[in-house]
């Protein structure tokens, strides 16, 4: 299957983590959601985010080694990579965003946002991503 997903994800406590080339970024205590796609296996990206035994390849990655960060959850829609982007847009203009985070190969202005609550994730009508071993 291929998609885009949605990374519901809590930072523990105020970190300032390095994300590779990006330096660093400080991130306060709450809910963030990260917007991401895979065109081949969504189901194995996702999972992929989910281990902590991983090669650090993304922005994604450098974020979720850290012990003070956990996923809550994933969301996925069978979509073209084109809505990745729409999707990080419609976030960028209601959530605060965090300059170049996950969008190297796009002119999006961020693909991680900090969530002020659940209302606008809700908005995009994703379905629950459920994990299995």
């Amino acid at each position: 299957m291929k998609g885009i997903y949605c990374l519901l994800i809590n930072v523990k406590k105020d970190i300032n983590p390095k994300i590779g080339a990006l330096g660093k970024i400080l991130l306060k205590k709450g809910n963030y959601v990260y917007v991401g796609s895979a065109q081949n296996s969504i189901e194995k990206r996702v999972s992929r985010h989910f281990s902590q035994n991983k090669k650090i390849k993304w922005h994604i990655d450098y974020l979720l080694v850290n012990s003070n960060v956990d996923i809550k959850k994933a969301f996925y829609k069978n979509a073209d990579k084109e809505q990745e982007c729409k999707t990080a847009l419609f976030l960028n203009s209601r959530e605060e965003s965090f300059e170049g985070f996950g969008c190297s190969d796009c002119r999006c202005y961020s693909h991680l946002f900090k969530l002020e609550s659940l209302k606008n994730l809700n908005k995009l009508n994703f379905k629950e991503f459920k994990i299995t071993d």
